[in-house]
């Protein structure tokens, strides 16, 4: 399965999501195939920072401007794709058989996945081939009583054609520090709410 993770807004969180879903993948037994095709190259460079600091299994990811190198189907397929890309954008949507939006709990943030939704419409006119489009809370708001990422993810239940993943990914320390060392989350804490929470994202991403 091709999966493209996708926003237009920057800081949503896509390189996070992309690495720790494709090290999940490897951990989990499965084959990567990895792309970055945003121009600030997070994705590639945490993959460089874990094969850096020996870390296993090894993740490759490809950076490239326009897809060019050859898509193994056999292969789960990640892309982290940016606005700043708009080429390789469209390309990446073309070739998806799902796009994965994590969407900040903001209304900016609920506009810029509505004009986004345009964006692969206009990608993908002419095409029959299925597009499943998966939309999620990114970064939510750890403590009960702010409202603002269930305000976000009710907003995001009214989207035409998406399906909304109930299961977020909160705002969380651990994030941050396991990128910085090229490990997924659930590697760097094992047992930890961020590596919990991650394993059930991913595993209702591949049942």
């Amino acid at each position: 399965m091709i999966t493209v993770v996708a926003n237009l807004k920057g800081g949503s969180g896509k390189s996070t999501v992309s690495f720790n879903l494709s090290i999940w993948l490897l951990s989990h037994g499965y084959e990567v195939q990895a792309f970055d095709l945003d121009p600030q190259l997070t994705f590639h460079d945490v993959a460089q920072i874990r094969r850096d600091e020996d870390h296993q299994p090894v993740l490759e990811v490809m950076a490239l401007e326009t897809l060019t190198a050859d898509i193994n189907h056999d292969a789960e397929v990640i892309f982290d794709v940016g606005a700043a890309n708009p080429q390789g954008m469209g390309e990446a949507i073309r070739q998806a058989h799902r796009i994965i939006i994590p969407v900040p709990p903001s209304q900016p943030d609920v506009w810029a996945t509505q004009r986004f939704l345009k964006t692969v419409r206009e990608a993908r006119e002419g095409m029959d081939e299925p597009l499943e489009i998966v939309v999620f809370v990114n970064r939510a708001d750890t403590h009960h009583a702010v409202r603002e990422s269930d305000d976000t993810e009710a907003a995001l239940a009214q989207l035409q054609g998406v399906t909304v993943l109930p299961h977020r990914l909160y705002q969380r320390t651990i994030y941050r520090r396991s990128m910085s060392e090229g490990l997924a989350v659930f590697e760097l804490w094992r047992g930890s709410k961020g590596s919990d929470e991650f394993d059930i994202f991913a595993s209702a991403l591949y049942q």
